[in-house]
């Protein structure tokens, strides 16, 4: 955590609903309560992730003029967190809206309690302010030297759930001066909801015909950084279908990210846009922790293997990842008997992708050998929409509409309405079915991951073997 390190918090919109119900009291005075959270750390982002509320009962706290606990409170507190092997939170509330700084009360108060905390759960501990609107701000403390602590600010706290709210820390991460090439992008839904937008980073896992396409249309939208994340090549054969890919590329085999970096670049209108390019599988230690740096996940991958991965960082880390899915079968003279396309998002609050029959869990496993790369593996599958090379350039545009469509209406929440639940398209005979089921099967273990982050002790990176 030295350097260019960057912190924030994200929580469940159900645990968001609890704070708030408990810190924002009807009588107008400020409220407090401590938390438990457990560590997320990409490569550049160390996030805390708040996984449960510890409430205080009427004697552990005073709640006239400045809102104080009573020592008996953080020591159960801190008892909770040891039993849990979970970092502490402290929040309070106040009467002001937006993000909120500290007064002398709220730092000598932290920095109060902040050697105890870390010195029993070897974890900083994490401060967070809800105001009067629902705005939330936070700051780790972090130790210097003995009896020393330094304040660090996080650059944002996200409420991830049915929707995505975020508030940001403008000193961290300015709302973008917006150029006149956007006045038309803007016009549709106003600027703030276009400084939420432009300021989301987002990852996308695959650098083909899906995510290509997902990318140049965030890059001309406005949004200030993008990352890549995808370990193939560009070949002759993805021609027909990958947005910004040449012959030459082809010829010399460049990565796949660095062509669609390269012609982002060009087409980006946000000032000061920045892409990341990393050539390396989500599977891989280096793109897992790239993909736990970005406020949101596009799955454009069509293997298990990848979208398992990012089904557990939509759960365990609190990272919305907006996934699709093409299936085309053709009659045994070639000609076209149907097309279907999906676009969905998987997060807290909605059904995950294993429950969506996004992939097969048995296959995993395989997909990690590197069966997948074996003509003769694939064609003894039972399943034969592995079989089949569905990327029409065409259908893959249409699922990357979708998708993107599913994020904007999470973010911009048009009318109160930020979820369109399961979307599936059939080309034949053109007709669109939603739905709207939000909860995973009974005996899905995803819902039991949320927000435990690096502390779940399941390990899902390894070497891959599709290089």
């Amino acid at each position: 955590m030295k350097g260019t390190m960057q912190y924030s918090v994200a929580l469940t919109h159900s645990l968001h609903k609890e704070a708030t119900k408990h810190l924002l009291r009807p009588d107008g005075q400020e409220d407090l309560c401590f938390a438990l959270w457990y560590p997320s750390r990409g490569n550049e982002r160390f996030t805390a992730l708040l996984h449960r509320l510890i409430l205080p009962g009427e004697e552990d706290r005073l709640v006239r003029g400045n809102v104080s606990f009573l020592p008996s409170y953080f020591e159960r507190a801190v008892v909770e967190a040891i039993r849990a092997n979970a970092g502490l939170a402290f929040l309070h509330s106040h009467p002001r809206v937006g993000w909120q700084g500290m007064s002398r009360d709220d730092i000598k108060a932290e920095t109060g309690i902040a050697p105890s905390s870390k010195g029993a759960t070897g974890f900083p501990l994490v401060g967070l302010t809800l105001g009067a609107d629902g705005s939330w701000s936070a700051r780790f403390w972090v130790k210097l030297k003995p009896k020393k602590y330094k304040r660090h600010w996080c650059s944002n706290v996200r409420i991830v759930g049915s929707q995505l709210a975020i508030t940001h820390a403008d000193h961290l991460n300015p709302a973008p001066r917006f150029k006149k090439e956007l006045a038309r992008t803007i016009s549709a839904w106003g600027e703030k909801k276009q400084a939420d937008l432009a300021r989301l980073r987002i990852g996308i896992v695959g650098a083909g015909s899906v995510g290509s396409i997902v990318a140049e249309t965030f890059a001309r939208m406005g949004i200030k950084r993008i990352t890549l994340i995808d370990f193939d090549r560009v070949e002759h054969i993805n021609l027909d279908r990958l947005l910004h890919a040449t012959r030459i590329d082809a010829f010399l085999r460049r990565p796949k990210v660095s062509v669609l970096a390269r012609a982002l670049r060009k087409s980006a209108t946000a000032e000061k846009f920045r892409v990341d390019q990393l050539q390396r599988s989500v599977y891989e230690k280096e793109g897992y922790r790239a993909a736990l740096d970005c406020d949101v996940l596009f799955s454009c991958v069509d293997r298990p293997l990848g979208r398992s991965v990012l089904n557990f960082i939509a759960y365990a880390h609190l990272i919305p990842v907006v996934d699709g899915g093409v299936r085309v079968e053709t009659t045994k003279s070639g000609k076209l008997k149907r097309a279907d396309w999906k676009a969905h998002i998987a997060s807290p609050e909605r059904r995950c992708l294993e429950c969506l029959d996004q992939y097969d869990p048995g296959l995993v496993s395989a997909d990690k050998e590197g069966y997948f790369d074996d003509p003769k593996y694939i064609q003894g599958l039972a399943d034969n929409s592995l079989k089949q090379n569905e990327n029409v350039f065409a259908f893959g545009l249409n699922v990357a509409s979708l998708e993107v469509l599913q994020l904007l209406m999470m973010v911009i929440v048009p009318l109160g309405i930020s979820d369109a639940g399961a979307q599936l398209y059939h080309f034949v005979p053109g007709k669109l079915d939603v739905s709207d089921m939000n909860k995973c099967d009974e005996n899905c273990f995803y819902p039991g991951l949320i927000a435990r982050g690096d502390c779940t002790g399941i390990k899902v990176t390894g070497q891959h073997k599709h290089k």
